[in-house]
């Protein structure tokens, strides 16, 4: 029996009769010892036998009856880690730590995402558990007051990719020369001694990680690539040392003279170190998304103090602080207008091109921009409790929550290493006993001969040749693919989740339809339009504007120029007095006949969630402008070929639900999210994923990143901005979204290649150690020396790589 004792807040207890029922509840449990529900200090203390009894049970009950356990989500940093086998420990350990409600490691951001009951377990006991199996945890924190950043050296990784480089150059350099030798190329490399100099530095300085990770997964009693590696690569050097110290030995043992295998040993070391390389390359770009978001935060916000402006650090602005924001000026905070009207900039919260106009009592976001007026407004929420602040932490724990990938070279290391190593040592001890004389001799280089050719360079390559070719076939077709990860779970996809504004769209707006009203001729409603919007900085000012320049149209400059704030503009060209503007404008500057008018002709616009422009020319009904984001050419093609494939498309956006439902109709999209923030956006994200989607979001905005990060694959734009891009897996370079067809066909060929390679490499150990144990010798009198193991060995890496090439040809 073993008797634990813990004591659980829990919210949602609403009456005595609540914690009553609950604590019968809970007495009830099969292990329960003993428990107490107080709605008083809304706490649980309860007794049970760990033997019997979970803590998670006791959770999943308390959930169960429709209350809340208080819990604590904790991201800490991993150092040591070096393949996915490492997480996969590192998260089994966390889950089996009592008081832990979930947890993820993920190996790519070098990341653990805890969920934990505070009361039970604390996060220095989660620490303890990481050091404990073997790894170091690292505190993070993310300076978003200060607009700088504090975060673990996995997550930038410059130093020790610069170590790693040097490292795989060297040993790479060294190899070739090994090679030259070992083949006799150059007869000055050939002299055994020099090779076994040359052949020591790739393998203990080189090799030195996979010796340490080896050494670690020993101590936890488990193995993992490390240990194949080391075991291989040293097999082969030790053997050929061997041959140096003692030829004859060797030599009379089987009747020849043996080669030496010290390129074998450090072809291995430097393949793997030029695989962790590549992928160290793209952990290091995990925090890039992160980075950019904080640097939009202006460094400096002007308060007014004892009534005079003063320019402040960013981290010293408190809420409740009056804050003057200029024209072209980044919002310092997030907070209210009290003085002042202006139009601010929110892309990079809504994803929309149009400005927003804000005036007094109106809630302004920091990181937007202020364009043309100046305000001032009160703080509200700043440093850590802002919007952007907001989006920054959901950024992180989207990246640090996807679950790793599982290579099944690492999934089935910890069988395969103790299998080799025990056939190894069962081989050795039978030819010992059996053999023919020299017994020692045979039973030795037969046990060599098991581990040479159980050695893991096939299996090594079996991944990254596949995935480094498909990454090339990507690039050639305007796909850059940031990890093999993305390739790996692209070909899974069953839900692609557009963004509409410069996705499917173009990404800013375009006068699409004309409709005459007047005597004037179209040309000279165009110019008349375009000239009173020539000194306009709207957006849909600038697409007349942008119309009247692709006809060929004299544009003048106006006269009487007169902006209404949020409806239009009124001017003089050539004496004709031009109203144009919004449906509000029209309504306070024409009768009511002209307006019943106006509202007739466009009828057919505003249908099809077209922007309209109301133009009138001497008090008279002149024009009608439809202002859209027009379709992507190719977007609709696409979105067919992805229903012919059986994916789900969805088009989520902060447009509104009117537009968004054109844009899709004319798309093909039948599911559409209009209205949505960008946290927002994540959620729905997570909502598809919860019933079992695998997911993909393709968006090209701020806005997107947080949604980008949290999909199964993010897939960015090249055209959009750069924290969408470093928030995705993969970037459209072309920003054409055909692309996402040719993205999971690259990815289902390079998988198949994948699962092949693997074949290769596995069949040729299933065959081949038997073989080398000497299966063969009591039937044929056939011995598998070490020589030959190593051709074997040498084969098996040959099919999986000229197998890889074959990718080439994906088209």
């Amino acid at each position: 029996m073993n008797d634990i004792h813990i004591e659980i807040d829990i919210t949602g207890m609403t009456c005595a009769g609540c914690a009553s029922r609950l604590e019968k509840a809970l007495a009830a449990l099969d292990g329960v010892t003993y428990a107490g529900v107080s709605i008083a200090s809304e706490k649980a203390s309860i007794t049970y036998d760990s033997d019997k009894i979970g803590l998670l049970d006791i959770a999943n009950l308390v959930i169960d009856y429709g209350f809340n356990i208080a819990t604590v989500n904790a991201s800490i940093g991993i150092k040591g880690m070096s393949c996915a086998s490492c997480a996969a420990k590192i998260e089994k350990a966390l889950k089996e730590a009592e008081g832990v409600m979930s947890a993820s490691v993920n190996f790519a951001s070098g990341k653990a995402c805890v969920e934990y009951i505070p009361s039970v377990i604390s996060e220095q006991d989660l620490r303890e558990v990481i050091s404990k199996s073997g790894y170091i945890s690292i505190k993070e924190s993310i300076g978003v007051d200060s607009g700088k950043s504090v975060l673990p050296i996995e997550y930038y990784g410059d130093r020790l990719e610069r170590s790693l480089f040097v490292k795989t150059a060297v040993c790479a350099i060294i190899t070739f020369i090994i090679l030259l030798g070992s083949f006799n190329v150059v007869n000055a490399f050939s002299n055994p001694w020099f090779l076994l100099v040359m052949a020591s530095v790739v393998q203990f300085w080189g090799g030195y990680p996979f010796y340490k990770g080896a050494f670690v997964s020993a101590r936890h009693k488990s193995a993992d690539m490390n240990t194949l590696i080391a075991a291989g690569s040293s097999a082969a050097y030790f053997y050929s040392l061997a041959l140096i110290l003692f030829p004859d030995f060797f030599a009379d043992a089987v009747g020849a003279h043996l080669m030496l295998h010290f390129d074998t040993s450090s072809v291995i070391i430097t393949l793997i170190l030029f695989g962790r390389l590549l992928e160290k390359k793209a952990r290091g770009r995990t925090s890039d998304a992160i980075k950019h978001l904080i640097g939009l935060q202006p460094s400096t916000a002007r308060v007014i103090k004892n009534e005079q402006e003063i320019d402040i650090p960013i981290a010293e602005v408190k809420a409740g602080d009056l804050i003057v924001v200029r024209p072209g000026e980044r919002i310092p905070a997030d907070g209210i207008i009290v003085e002042g009207r202006s139009s601010v900039d929110e892309s990079m919260i809504t994803g929309e091109f149009m400005p927003v106009t804000k005036s007094i009592g109106d809630k302004v976001v920091g990181a937007t921009i202020n364009q043309k007026g100046s305000f001032r407004f009160k703080a509200q929420q700043v440093g850590k409790n802002t919007f952007l602040a907001h989006i920054i932490k959901l950024v992180e724990q989207a990246q640090g929550s996807k679950a790793p990938i599982q290579r099944l070279a690492d999934s089935i290391a910890g069988i395969f290493v103790p299998i080799v190593i025990a056939v190894a040592v069962i081989t050795f001890l039978i030819w010992l006993k059996f053999g023919p004389s020299p017994a020692f001799t045979n039973a030795l280089l037969s046990s060599i001969a098991v581990l040479v050719v159980a050695c893991p360079c096939a299996l090594g390559l079996a991944t990254p040749t596949a995935i480094m070719v498909g990454m090339g076939k990507g690039a050639e077709n305007g796909i850059l693919i940031k990890s093999g990860a993305a390739l790996e779970t692209a070909h899974k996809l069953t839900t692609i989740v557009f963004d509409k504004t410069g996705t499917l769209t173009v990404g800013h707006p375009a006068v699409i339809d004309f409709l005459n009203l007047g005597s004037f001729s179209d040309e000279e409603v165009l110019a008349a339009a375009a000239s009173v919007e020539s000194i306009s900085e709207h957006p849909l000012g600038e697409a007349i504007v942008r119309h009247a320049e692709m006809k060929s149209l004299a544009i003048t400059k106006p006269i009487d120029f007169h902006s209404i704030s949020g409806q239009g503009i009124k001017a003089a060209v050539d004496d004709m007095h031009v109203v144009i503007g919004n449906r509000r404008l029209i309504d306070n500057s024409a009768s009511s006949d002209v307006v019943l008018q106006f509202i007739e002709k466009s009828a057919q616009f505003v249908n099809v969630g077209k922007t309209i422009i109301y133009i009138m020319i001497n008090d008279s009904p002149a024009g009608i402008i439809a202002i859209a984001d027009k379709l992507k050419e190719g977007s609709s093609k696409a979105i067919q070929l992805l229903d012919e494939m059986g994916i789900e498309t969805v088009m989520l956006t902060g447009d509104n639900r009117h537009t968004a439902k054109a844009i899709a109709a004319q798309a093909g999209i039948k599911h559409v999210m209009a209205e949505v923030l960008p946290d927002q956006k994540a959620s729905h994200i997570k909502s598809l994923q919860s019933q079992g989607k695998v997911v993909a979001m393709v968006g090209d905005g701020i806005n997107d990143s947080p949604a980008l990060a949290q999909a199964d694959i993010g897939i960015a734009l090249g055209s959009g901005t750069d924290i969408a891009i470093d928030a995705s897996d993969i970037t459209l370079i072309s920003s054409d979204i055909g692309s996402v067809v040719t993205a999971i066909n690259l990815s289902k060929a390079v998988m198949r290649t994948i699962k092949q390679n693997l074949f290769w490499a596995f069949i040729y150990n299933l065959i081949l150690i038997p073989v080398a144990a000497g299966i063969l010798y009591p039937f044929f009198g056939i011995k598998f020396n070490p020589m030959w193991s190593a051709v074997a060995m040498a084969l098996s890496s040959v099919s999986v790589v000229g197998n890889s090439l074959l990718l080439k040809r994906f088209k």
